[in-house]
């Protein structure tokens, strides 16, 4: 029936049920003959156990930690670009004159370029000094952005309120304090409405940011925020050194918007063309797809590694497999005088080593799940996913072991003279 149903010809059917019962008949020999010498057989396949589990725990746990932090520089967003000014190491040679970034380009740039939905200048200093009562933070890294800020890059408050697009144009001495600065000055969200000295300048507290925790041992939460207007008259000097952030209307437009930034400040800084740009543009998205690409390289790094003790189970499987062939000369003899054939003998043999391995596979597969799952319990952990790549990787290479150091044994015992064979002691 199953036959007619799929239409094969009855030679082929007739080959392919024999060779299944064949197959099947090697597996069913190849598990008495494991399950005659357990001990031998866990001690020989140790050295493929311990590689499965080490391939796998290795493997979830690189892509867990890969995964969190992927997930974290995503969240500070992937839409947006930081343009900076840039002065190339030969542009005296090229002609290039002082290097500079201000508000009317910064402008120029909102104004003509369609793809861009938001943009904010970025004033940036590592070396405000803010002070609460008697309590002072050192230090702080200092943000002069806008209120369109918080979008681009995913950083709302969770107390208090961001200061509006009227403290921008007014430059409003207002502060949005993160928190690891309001550990620092020794106070909490009863801070809101007090007022803090930034480098001796009086500013409101308004707000206080979410915490985003660490990034590359870097604390997200120790910064403030305030008008970017408001941070020029703290920093004169950077009047013509502004750095900005833009937003396109979309992933899909990070390259139509990158170019027309592009496109804009050449036009302004009057660039020739074969002149380099005097400005950088560094894009979200390409920092996030070169992490994965260093996580995606490591994980296969260290999974290869991991995976060299493969090799030393490999040749303990040979060993014993030659051991076998040794202790079984009498049957092997037995088996060719009553009409088996050399390959049969051989696939026999390659099915034991086959089985073997993969039983091992197996069992390393399921040591690593149950590591990682007490891996997982401990509440610092990042969450941890066995992928099934992984698992697949992992039988497969033990499936290709038996059949690399099942072979020699294998043809030993095929090319077994059975005469010779039966007068074996």
């Amino acid at each position: 029936m199953i036959r007619r149903l799929l239409g094969i010809p009855g030679r082929l059917w007739t080959g392919l049920i024999g060779g299944f019962a064949r197959s099947w008949q090697n597996i069913s020999t190849a598990l008495v003959q494991i399950w005659a010498n357990k001990g031998r057989s866990i001690l020989t396949t140790l050295g493929i156990i311990i590689a499965v589990t080490s391939t796998i725990t290795v493997v979830a746990f690189v892509k867990g930690f890969g995964d969190t932090m992927t997930k974290m520089v995503r969240g500070y967003g992937t839409k947006f670009m930081v343009v900076r000014p840039f002065r190339p190491g030969e542009d005296r040679r090229m002609g290039m004159g002082s290097v500079s970034l201000d508000l009317p380009d910064i402008e120029a740039v909102r104004t003509e370029s369609p793809h861009i939905q938001r943009l904010t200048p970025f004033v940036f200093s590592e070396q405000m000094e803010i002070v609460y009562g008697l309590e002072k933070a050192t230090d702080v890294p200092t943000r002069g952005v806008t209120e369109d800020y918080q979008v681009i890059r995913n950083y709302f408050v969770d107390a208090g309120r961001f200061f509006g697009p009227m403290e921008v144009q007014t430059s409003a001495q207002v502060i949005v304090l993160g928190r690891s600065v309001l550990k620092q000055l020794g106070c909490d969200e009863s801070i809101i409405g007090q007022f803090v000295h930034v480098n001796g300048h009086r500013f409101q507290a308004v707000g206080v940011l979410e915490a985003k925790g660490s990034m590359f041992g870097e604390d997200q939460d120790k910064t403030v925020m305030i008008p970017y207007t408001a941070a020029l008259n703290l920093l004169p000097d950077r009047r013509r050194w502004v750095f900005f952030l833009a937003e396109a209307t979309s992933e899909a437009e990070l390259d139509d918007a990158e170019g027309e930034i592009r496109r804009v400040l050449r036009r302004r800084h009057g660039l020739q063309p074969g002149q380099p740009d005097d400005f950088e543009i560094d894009r979200q998205d390409q920092n996030v797809r070169e992490f994965e690409k260093i996580r995606n390289i490591a994980s296969a790094s260290l999974a290869g590694i991991v995976s060299i003790s493969l090799l030393v189970g490999g040749i303990g499987i040979m060993n014993v497999m030659l051991v076998s062939v040794t202790e079984r000369t009498r049957e092997i003899g037995l088996r060719k005088s009553i009409g088996g054939r050399r390959r049969d003998i051989l696939l026999q043999f390659l099915t034991e080593a086959v089985v073997l391995c993969t039983i091992g596979g197996l069992i390393g597969v399921v040591l690593g799940y149950i590591l990682t799952i007490i891996a997982s319990l401990h509440p610092q952990m990042v969450a941890i996913e066995v992928p099934l790549w992984s698992v697949a990787l992992a039988l497969g290479f033990s499936a290709g072991a038996g059949v690399v150091f099942g072979i020699i044994p294998a043809c030993k015992a095929a090319i077994l003279h059975p005469i010779e064979a039966l007068r074996h002691e």
